[in-house]
C-alpha cells in the first residue's frame, strides 16, 4: 500500500487518479495538486469516497513543489503536468528523495524543441539519492517503447526497422480541436520532422512527408512524418535500427486550420506587443480553443496506435506489428475522458504500479524500454487497454 501523489488536473491527470482509484490495494493514497485548485476538486468528486485529497502547487516552483512533497510524503510523484514543468518537478524529487515518472519529456518554453537530453542529465544525481525517475511513460512515449521491447525481447535477435504509427479516426464535432494541450500538440507538429537513417538524423520540412497507412478496424488514413521523442530514446537503447521514424494521421480539414493558424501568425511562441502588453499568439490561440477534456462527451471512433517493426531472428528476416486500438464512447463511458487522455493516463498508472510493486525498479533515470516489458503489457491489458500483435503476416513498411 503506498501514497502516491500526481501533479496535473488535465484531461491525463483526470483518468489516472480515477484509474489509480481503482487499485486501492496498491494506491491507498492518492493526492491531487494543480495550479487550479478547484479542477482537482471536480476530479476528486467524481471519485467520491474521500479518496482523493487535493492540493494547490505551482509546478514552476521547486520549492513549492518540495514543500507539498514534505507535507504528504509521497512513495511516488506522478508528474502529468507541462513539460515545461519536468525540471523543477525533478528537482523537488530530488531535494526530497521521492521516486518519479512522467508522461512527456522536457520542452523548454521559449524554443519548440523536446529532447532528453535535460533528463537524461539527472541520471547520477538520481542515482546517488538512491531513487528512480521513469521518463515518458504515457503511451507514445511509452507503451510504443514497452512495444518495442517486447519484439526485441522475444521475436528479434536484432530490430532493424522501426515506424510507429498513430491514428486518431475520431471525430469530435468541432471545426478544429486538439486532443491534447493545444500549445504543446501545436509547437508538436509545426516544427521540423527528424527520423533516424543510418546512424544520423534526416531531418525534413513539417508535414512535408505523408503516406498512406492501413490501421486495424480503421482502414487506410493519411499518415505524416513527424519528430517525436521516443524515436530518440529507442535509437539510443536498440543500436542495431538502421532507420526508425514516426508518424501520425490530421485530416485535411486539420491541415487546412492549421496552415492558415501558422501563415496569420497564431502559431507563434515569441511575444507579440499588443496594446501595451506582451502576449504570446499561441498561448491565446490555446485560450480560445476548445479545451481537450471537454471534447469527449460526444467522441465517437477509435485511435489506433502501433510499431511496425522488421529484423532478423536465427538469420531470417521478420516482420512485426503490435498495437491497440481504444474506443472514444468506450472511455467516456469508464472515466468521462476522450481516448487520447485515456491512452496516456492508463499507461502513467500502470507505470507506477510497476514501480510501487518492485516489478520495475532502479536508481537513476530511465525510460520504459530499460524495463521488463511483460508485466507492464500484462497489467495494461488487464486496466483497459488490451494489445494485439502479428508476426509474420503482411509487411506495411518495406522502404
Amino acid at each position: 500500500m503506498s501514497k502516491v501523489l500526481i501533479i496535473g488536473a488535465g484531461g491525463v491527470g483526470n483518468v489516472v487518479v480515477k484509474k489509480c482509484a481503482m487499485h486501492p490495494e496498491i494506491f491507498s493514497e492518492i493526492v491531487l495538486a494543480s495550479r487550479t485548485l478547484s479542477k482537482c476538486e471536480q476530479i476528486a468528486k467524481e471519485v467520491g469516497g474521500n479518496r482523493v485529497q487535493v492540493a494547490q502547487v505551482d509546478a514552476d516552483d521547486a520549492k513549492q513543489v518540495a514543500d507539498l512533497i514534505r507535507k504528504h510524503k509521497p512513495d511516488l510523484l506522478i508528474n502529468v503536468a507541462l513539460p515545461y514543468q519536468d525540471l523543477p518537478i525533478m528537482d523537488a524529487c530530488l531535494e526530497t528523495r521521492t521516486n518519479y515518472l512522467d508522461t512527456a519529456n522536457y520542452e523548454p518554453k521559449d524554443e519548440a524543441k523536446f529532447e532528453y537530453s535535460w533528463q537524461w542529465a539527472y541520471q547520477e544525481r538520481f542515482k546517488e539519492a538512491g531513487i528512480m525517475a521513469l521518463l515518458g511513460c504515457g503511451f507514445d512515449p511509452g507503451v510504443t517503447g514497452v512495444f518495442t521491447a517486447r519484439a526485441a525481447k522475444h521475436f528479434f535477435d536484432e530490430i532493424h526497422y522501426l515506424d510507429i504509427v498513430d491514428c486518431n479516426a475520431g471525430d469530435h464535432g468541432k471545426a478544429f480541436a486538439t486532443n491534447f494541450n493545444p500549445e504543446i500538440n501545436i509547437r508538436e507538429i509545426t516544427q521540423k520532422g527528424r527520423y533516424w537513417e543510418d546512424g544520423k538524423w534526416v531531418e525534413t520540412e513539417p508535414l512535408s512527408i505523408n503516406r498512406m497507412v492501413n490501421y486495424p478496424e480503421v482502414g487506410p488514413r493519411k499518415s505524416f512524418l513527424l519528430y517525436h521523442e521516443e524515436l530518440e530514446s529507442l535509437t539510443k537503447n536498440f543500436p542495431t535500427l538502421k532507420k526508425a521514424r514516426f508518424w501520425m494521421t490530421f485530416s485535411d480539414e486539420y491541415i487546412t486550420h492549421l496552415r492558415v493558424l501558422e501563415n496569420v501568425g497564431m502559431t507563434r511562441i515569441d511575444p507579440v506587443r499588443y496594446e501595451g502588453i506582451d502576449i504570446i499568439p499561441l498561448q491565446f490561440l490555446k485560450a480560445v480553443l476548445p479545451e481537450p477534456s471537454s471534447l469527449g462527451e460526444n467522441y465517437e471512433g477509435k485511435t489506433s496506435i502501433g510499431c511496425h517493426i522488421r529484423g532478423i531472428k536465427d538469420g531470417k528476416e521478420r516482420y512485426y506489428y503490435i498495437y491497440n486500438n481504444c474506443d472514444h464512447a468506450a472511455t467516456y463511458k469508464e472515466v468521462g475522458a476522450q481516448a487520447v487522455s485515456y491512452t496516456t493516463g492508463v499507461p502513467a498508472m500502470v507505470g507506477a504500479m510497476m514501480m510501487l510493486t518492485g516489478k520495475w525498479k532502479g536508481e537513476g533515470v530511465f525510460n520504459v524500454e530499460d524495463m521488463n516489458p511483460d508485466p507492464f503489457l500484462e497489467a495494461l491489458a488487464e486496466n483497459g487497454l488490451p494489445w494485439h500483435e502479428k508476426v509474420d503476416e503482411f509487411i506495411e513498411f518495406n522502404d
